[in-house]
C-alpha cells in the first residue's frame, strides 16, 4: 500500500522576515529552513513545536495576483487548523503575545476551539480535540 502525506502548504506572504517573526515569536513555531535561492527568493519553512509531518512554506508574493491573495487565500474562510494538547496554556500565551482572536473560545463536540488571525488576516482554527478523529 502506498503511503503519502502532505509535506508543506504554501502560504503567500508579503515579506519573509516579518512572517518568520510572527510565526516564531507569536506562535512559537520552529524555523525549519531558510535557504536563499537567488534573486531575493528564499525557501522558508516553519512548523508548530513538535510537528513532524506538515510545515508551512512561506512564499513571498511576487505578482499583483499573488499580492491580492495575501491574507485571503480561502476567500475569508478559516484556512488552517492548529491543534494543541493544552488549549488554555497556549491560548493564554498567544493572547499575551498579541495574537488577534476573532471570538471567545467555545466548546464543540470535537473539542475546544477559537478562531484567530495571522499577521495578514488569514483565519485559523485553534483546537484542542476531545478525542482523536
Amino acid at each position: 500500500m502506498m503511503k503519502q502525506k502532505i509535506g508543506s502548504l504554501a502560504l503567500v506572504v508579503r515579506d519573509y522576515d516579518e512572517a518568520i517573526a510572527f510565526y516564531t515569536q507569536k506562535l512559537d513555531f520552529t524555523l525549519l529552513e531558510d535557504t536563499g535561492l537567488g534573486n531575493g527568493k528564499r525557501w522558508v519553512r516553519v512548523a508548530p513545536p513538535g510537528s513532524m509531518e506538515t510545515s508551512l512554506l512561506l512564499a513571498r508574493a511576487v505578482t499583483p495576483e499573488q499580492e491580492k491573495a495575501i491574507g485571503n487565500q480561502t476567500g475569508g474562510r478559516v484556512f488552517l487548523f492548529l491543534l494543541t494538547d493544552d488549549f488554555w496554556r497556549d491560548y493564554n500565551a498567544m493572547r499575551a503575545k498579541g495574537v488577534v482572536f476573532l471570538e471567545e473560545p467555545r466548546s464543540e463536540p470535537y473539542g475546544t476551539v477559537v478562531v484567530f488571525e495571522d499577521l495578514y488576516g488569514n483565519k485559523w482554527d485553534f483546537i484542542e480535540r476531545t478525542s482523536e478523529r
